[in-house]
């Protein structure tokens, strides 16, 4: 008779390979030639009906990022060839509304990921996209009818050019880092969402990115326009299926936060071993404001994540909660950077690691507390966990405090699985691997229990099967 671990695993791995690693086989409607160049940002532009002014941006900030030198002070991205990579796959002509109306390869991968069940179930709304381009969108008509708007970014900047232009590149400029030049000269597709003042969504919506093949690169943009007294939670999914040789995620999220409102941005990543991940994240928080970042990390060969917060309004919040597993030959760098630039602010990050079979985890954070930000309050909390003797974790955390008058505490610690809480486990009738299971999976409770339920208990099945993989519990 099967172990219930051992049939909780086997559930797992039947979900990874029948939900996520799989290949959609849908010929492109068009795609651009391999590598980068201003001929290929141009075609790309024109392509899509762009105004001239969105065009003068992403060929400024192609020479922006062929001005900066790969990052070296993290992981090893010398496998990282940009001229490898094709830059623009869009998988079909037009972009649905029903599902009913979406091409039936397409639909397939999305019934298979679940997105059109948990749109009827759980959500407000839902953005869809399959390598370069959103292929469906939808949000209810209840939304729509107070003003909310969520659609596919292509879409918003042909509908709401005058928004999108005020609001494109200000959180994250070009010259920000590498990728987010990247990412500005060649973006494509994302998600747009702006709710009025004082509209408040009772469910959450979500966007779904689905990344088909290897070297090719995925370079979504979110914008997030919450206007005063509004709030909403946004959650985003993101996949791709295994090969052999990587492909390059380097998204950009903008979010901001007007007076009084609040957003909450989930993200939940089950990246194949092969991708290589940058996204820049980034939102600007008014007046009595709230920020809420939860992350959860699995996969992936190297992450490089720090959702950013800056509290320029008196009274504003933020809140940063991560999970990131390093499990097997993979670096996951992940953190938190806030800014206090207004007084009685206040923060919190909180970041869970797990590095075992040789895996690296890397806490990477800075929060600054600006002279003036009166009474502000801010705390960080960084705890890893090692399975084993040859895996590692690393903490940078860099910290300015130039205002007298406000309070900051700093907590980290490392450490294994104890046996004696092992040892209490079985002495209660639990198997050993079962006891380490739960131990590992208790000391992820802090952000997992942030997940919305319908997605945190698939996620826990997750966590399970990546340590399955290389037999890092039990």
């Amino acid at each position: 008779m099967q172990k219930w671990n051992e049939i909780e695993v086997e559930e797992a791995k039947k979900l990874n390979e029948i939900k996520y690693d799989f290949v959609t086989n849908v010929k492109p409607a068009y795609q651009v030639q391999k590598g980068l160049s201003r001929s290929v940002v141009e075609e790309m532009s024109k392509e899509k009906k762009e105004p001239d002014w969105m065009r003068n941006i992403r060929l400024k900030a192609l020479e922006i990022f062929l001005s900066k030198p790969v990052p070296t002070w993290g992981p090893d991205l010398s496998e990282l060839n940009f001229d490898d990579l094709t830059y623009y796959i869009k998988p079909e002509d037009r972009k649905a509304n029903n599902w009913d109306e979406v091409p039936k390869e397409i639909k397939d991968t999305f019934d298979k990921l679940g997105v059109p069940e948990m749109e009827k179930k759980y959500l407000a709304g839902s953005v869809a996209q399959l390598q370069s381009e959103g292929v469906y969108s939808r949000l209810r008509k209840q939304w729509e009818d107070k003003g909310v708007v969520f659609m596919d970014m292509d879409s918003a900047l042909q509908r709401y050019p005058d928004i999108v232009k005020e609001h494109f590149g200000r959180v994250v400029p070009p010259s920000d880092n590498k990728f987010a030049a990247l990412n500005t000269a060649v973006w494509s597709g994302g998600s747009f969402l702006y709710i009025p003042s004082g509209v408040q969504l009772d469910l959450p919506v979500q966007a779904y990115f689905r990344m088909n093949g290897a070297l090719e690169g995925q370079f979504e943009r979110t914008l997030i326009i919450a206007e005063p007294g509004a709030s909403v939670h946004y959650i985003e999914g993101c996949t791709a299926p295994t090969y052999s040789q990587y492909s390059l995620h380097a998204a950009i999220v903008e979010v901001y936060v007007k007076k009084a409102a609040k957003v909450r941005y989930t993200s939940v990543q089950n990246w194949s071993d092969n991708i290589i991940n940058g996204p820049t994240k980034r939102s600007w928080i008014e007046e009595r404001g709230r920020m809420e970042w939860v992350q959860g990390s699995l996969g992936s060969k190297i992450t490089m994540t720090y959702p950013s917060s800056i509290l320029r309004g008196e009274y504003a919040s933020t809140s940063n909660l991560n999970v990131a597993l390093a499990v097997g030959p993979v670096w996951k760098d992940n953190g938190a950077k806030v800014i206090h630039a207004a007084p009685n602010t206040s923060s919190k990050v909180v970041a869970k690691s797990i590095s075992g079979k040789g895996g690296m985890s890397v806490y990477r954070g800075q929060l600054r507390i600006n002279p003036g930000a009166y009474n502000s309050k801010a705390s960080v909390q960084c705890d890893a966990l090692i399975l084993d003797d040859i895996s590692k974790s690393n903490t940078y955390p860099h910290n300015e405090i130039l205002e007298e008058s406000a309070s900051f505490s700093h907590e980290a610690s490392v450490g294994k699985i104890s046996e004696d809480q092992v040892d209490y486990l079985m002495s209660r009738g639990i198997r050993e691997e079962d006891a380490r299971s739960l131990i590992v999976l208790g000391f992820l409770d802090d952000v997992l229990k942030e997940i919305p339920l319908e997605y945190s208990i698939e996620f826990n099945k997750l966590v399970k099967l990546e340590m399955s993989k290389y037999g890092a519990v039990g």
